[in-house]
């Protein structure tokens, strides 16, 4: 979508709430990133969907296998945690490395020193 699109857009919330549903995430140049606040509003923000980067440097099929390739992991006040780490049409073996890259993943957020409560060798 250009400037002049995004402009028509940011007049309706509904509209942005709408976009901001349909996709999972979205990219936007730099020139135009710094823009899209004032554009669209907080709409994109609330959801939690705020454009990446897209520098002009980098091949734009890349950089959405590398947002596609992204979990991103968020502990509130909930002591609970989800994400998708696969699909059906995934081999065990697949799922058990995303799995596993996804707990690495999880265990370097960690404060140092921190304990799960578990016994040790426990999982």
């Amino acid at each position: 979508m250009d400037f002049l699109v995004l402009k028509t857009l940011g007049k309706n919330k509904k509209v942005v709430k709408e976009l901001a549903k349909k996709y999972d995430t979205f990219l936007a140049v730099e020139s135009l990133l710094k823009q899209i606040p004032g554009i669209l509003g907080p709409g994109l923000n609330k959801a939690g969907k705020f454009p990446s980067p897209l520098t002009h440097n980098k091949n734009m099929v890349a950089k959405a296998d590398e947002v596609k390739s992204t979990i991103k992991l968020q502990v509130k006040k909930v002591p609970c945690l989800a994400t998708a780490v696969g699909h059906v049409g995934m081999t065990d073996d697949e799922l058990v490395d995303n799995i596993q890259l996804a707990v690495s993943f999880l265990v370097l957020l960690l404060k140092k020193n921190y304990t799960t409560g578990q016994a040790p060798g426990s999982v």
